[in-house]
């Protein structure tokens, strides 16, 4: 089968569901990490406390608190990236067994062309394979924060402490935003999934995944929580 005949094989309407798809991921993720100055995100609001951490690390003594915190970070991220590895371990699995798979989605009465199915795990994969890149980057740049906040002397009043911290301060950030673009290929992956349930599917994922972080980045308790301050 050629590619143009492969290609026959999508709706137009799958076609437009999985530019949709793509393009939602893409803009909600940069209007997330580049909100309006009047309306942070969550995640711009994080970055402020982050930084008014480095700056209490400065003067905390012992500091076995931070340590704690940043091996948790370290934790969670290291879970998540195994979480994925073992997802595409399974979608791969699912690719290499194709037809059982069209028997299962006959069952469902769903679109049960192999070569169909096999594409839309694809898809799928792409965004997990994301998604574990992320994680893993994010976990070293934990590991490189937890290197240099090592590095802040003791003395507060080393003119060496603030520039370190607010390096610190910096690496933590960029890891969290790592972290935060990982999460979000996993949701959207979630999403991808609808559309073994066909292209309708798909797009009603998509749209309620784009609600879904909208509403945790710009209108949750949390983000009112964490303006108390800010503002």
């Amino acid at each position: 089968m050629t590619w143009t005949e492969r290609f026959a094989l999508f709706s137009t309407l799958d076609i437009v569901a999985f530019a949709m798809l793509f393009v939602a991921w893409t803009s909600i993720g940069y209007f997330i990490e580049n909100p309006p100055t009047r309306r942070p995100s969550v995640s711009r609001l994080m970055e402020h406390y982050r930084r008014e951490w480095m700056a209490a690390f400065l003067d905390r003594n012992p500091r076995v608190f931070d340590a704690q915190i940043l091996g948790n970070l370290r934790q969670g991220t290291a879970f998540f990236a195994s979480a994925t590895m073992i997802a595409i371990g399974g979608g791969l699995a699912l690719i290499g067994n194709a037809d059982q798979l069209a028997g299962v989605a006959r069952d469902f009465t769903l679109q049960a062309q192999p070569i169909l199915l096999e594409f839309k795990i694809v898809v799928m994969l792409i965004f997990v394979a994301n998604a574990f890149l992320k994680f893993v980057w994010a976990h070293r740049l934990f590991g490189y924060c937890s290197v240099v906040m090592s590095s802040v002397p003791n003395n507060a009043s080393d003119p060496n402490a603030l520039p370190r911290a607010n390096i610190a301060a910096e690496i933590n950030i960029t890891a969290s935003r790592s972290f935060n673009r990982a999460m979000r290929s996993v949701y959207f992956g979630l999403a991808a999934s609808a559309w073994l349930f066909g292209a309708m599917a798909l797009m009603a994922g998509t749209a309620i995944t784009v609600f879904v972080l909208w509403r945790r980045e710009f209108a949750s308790q949390s983000r009112e929580a964490l303006l108390r301050e800010v503002d």
